[in-house]
C-alpha cells in the first residue's frame, strides 16, 4: 500500500535513524487487540479502531508501534541489546488532526545500562527534532514513575491504595481527588446498612466469619448455584474495598505527598532538591534517587542541553506500560507534543519474553512536526 501524505522530511529522518545505528523494522497494520487492551492504558483503549477475524479473534488497526515492535522482537527471537527504528501509519481517534497519521521512533531493547539508555533516548529525540527545527527552542518535560512509586510506598499506604495512586500517575486531577479521599475517608455505612451491621457485629474484621456469612446469604437467596465468584473471593474483595474507602493518611504524610507532587524545577536542580526532600520527610527512597541521579549525569554526558529540561514530579504519560522515566518534547511556547517516550521494563515479559528485557524508547508525531516546520518557515 503506498504511503499517502508522507512528510517530505521522512527520508532525512530515516537517515538520522541509520546514523544512530538502529535497525529499521515494520509491523502489520492489523494487530491482535488483546495486548493493547491489557497494557496500553485507558486513554489509548478508548481510541482504538477495533475489528474481528473470521474466527472471532479481536483485532485492531495499529494504534502505536511500541507493543508491535516488542512482539516482533519476541517472535523473531532476536538477541539483545537491539535498537529498532520505525516509521509508518498508526490509527486512533484524536481530538485534533486525522485519525490516520504517521509516527516514527526508536525502541532500545536490552541495554543493561539503564541510565545511559534513558539519556540516549532523550538525546536522540532532541537531536532528530533539532535537525527538523534548527532555530526552535525545545522544551523537555521529564517525570519518573519509579520515584513516585517509592514515595508512595515509603508513606506506608496499603497495597490497594498504592496501586490506585500509581495507576493515576500523570493525571493531576485524579491524583488530587485520591489524596482528598485519603484525607477524608468514608465510614462503612456508605456501603449500605448490611455492611454497617456487619461492622458493628465485628464480622468484617474476621475473614472466616465473613466468608461463612456470605456463603449462608448466597445459599438462602439461591444465588450460589450461579455465582461467578466464591464466598471467599467476595469477602476478600469487600474487605479490600473497605480498606480503600476507610484508610486515612495522617496530615504529615499527606503534606509529604503534596510537597513531592508540587516539584517542578530545572532538571539540573532536581537531584539535590529530591535528596533534601527525602531527608526532611524521613522517606527511605535511596534506590530510586540513585537511578535518578545516574540518569541526570548520563543526560549531561550525551550533550543534551540541560537548560531546556524540567523535572515535574507529577508528570506522567497516558500509557500503562511505563515503569520509570517518562518524557515529552515540545517547541517552547506551543502546546503540541512533538515527541514522547519513556522506560517500559515490564512490557516484554508481559508480552511473553522468557527473560527480563529492559527497554526504553520514544515516538515522534510527524504531522505535528510538519506543522511546526511550516510555522517556523513562515516566521522567517
Amino acid at each position: 500500500m503506498p504511503l499517502i501524505n508522507l512528510p517530505a522530511f521522512a527520508g532525512d529522518l530515516l537517515a538520522d535513524f541509520e546514523r544512530l545505528k538502529t535497525l529499521r523494522v515494520d509491523t502489520p497494520v492489523i494487530q491482535p487487540a488483546e495486548p493493547f487492551l491489557d497494557m496500553a492504558g485507558e486513554d489509548l483503549r478508548r481510541r482504538i479502531f477495533m475489528t474481528e477475524s473470521e474466527t472471532g479473534e479481536s483485532l485492531c488497526l495499529r494504534p502505536e508501534f511500541t507493543i508491535p515492535v516488542c512482539l516482533r522482537h519476541i517472535e523473531t527471537a532476536t538477541g539483545t541489546p537491539q535498537r529498532y527504528a520505525y516509521l509508518g501509519e498508526v490509527f486512533r481517534q484524536r481530538r485534533d488532526g486525522s485519525s490516520e497519521f504517521y509516527q516514527a521512533g526508536i525502541e532500545d531493547l536490552g541495554d543493561p545500562d539503564t541510565a545511559g539508555a534513558d539519556a540516549r533516548a532523550i538525546g536522540d529525540a532532541m537531536l532528530v527534532l533539532a535537525h527538523r527545527l534548527p532555530d526552535a527552542r525545545l522544551k523537555v518535560t521529564l517525570g519518573d514513575q519509579s520515584v513516585f512509586e517509592a514515595v508512595v510506598a515509603a508513606c506506608g499506604l496499603p497495597a490497594g491504595w498504592q496501586k490506585r495512586l500509581i495507576h493515576a500517575f500523570g493525571d493531576q486531577k485524579q491524583l488530587q481527588k485520591l489524596l482528598g479521599e485519603l484525607a477524608d475517608p468514608k465510614s462503612p455505612g456508605v456501603f449500605g446498612p448490611e455492611v454497617e451491621r456487619l461492622a458493628i457485629m465485628g464480622i468484617l474484621e474476621d475473614e472466616e466469619r465473613l466468608v461463612a456469612h456470605i456463603a449462608g446469604t448466597m445459599e438462602a437467596t439461591g444465588y450460589s448455584t450461579n455465582a461467578s465468584r466464591s464466598p471467599r473471593d467476595i469477602a476478600r474483595r469487600l474487605k479490600e474495598k473497605l480498606e480503600l474507602a476507610t484508610t486515612r493518611l495522617d496530615k504529615a504524610a499527606l503534606s509529604v505527598m503534596r510537597e513531592f507532587l508540587a516539584f517542578d524545577l530545572a532538571l539540573a536542580d532536581a537531584p539535590a532538591a529530591l535528596h533534601q526532600f527525602a531527608g526532611r520527610s524521613g522517606l527511605k527512597i535511596e534506590d530510586a534517587l540513585s537511578l535518578f541521579d545516574a540518569r541526570v549525569a548520563a543526560i549531561a554526558k550525551v550533550g543534551a542541553d540541560p537548560g531546556v529540561i524540567r523535572y515535574r514530579a507529577a508528570f506522567g504519560r497516558p500509557l500503562d506500560y511505563y515503569t520509570s522515566l517518562v518524557f515529552e518534547i515540545e517547541v517552547e511556547g506551543t502546546p503540541a507534543v512533538l515527541a514522547g517516550g519513556g522506560r517500559f521494563d515490564r512490557l516484554l515479559t508481559l508480552l511473553g519474553a522468557r527473560e527480563h528485557i529492559p527497554a526504553v524508547g520514544f515516538s515522534l508525531w510527524l504531522d505535528r512536526i510538519e506543522r511546526a516546520m511550516a510555522l517556523a518557515g513562515s516566521a522567517k
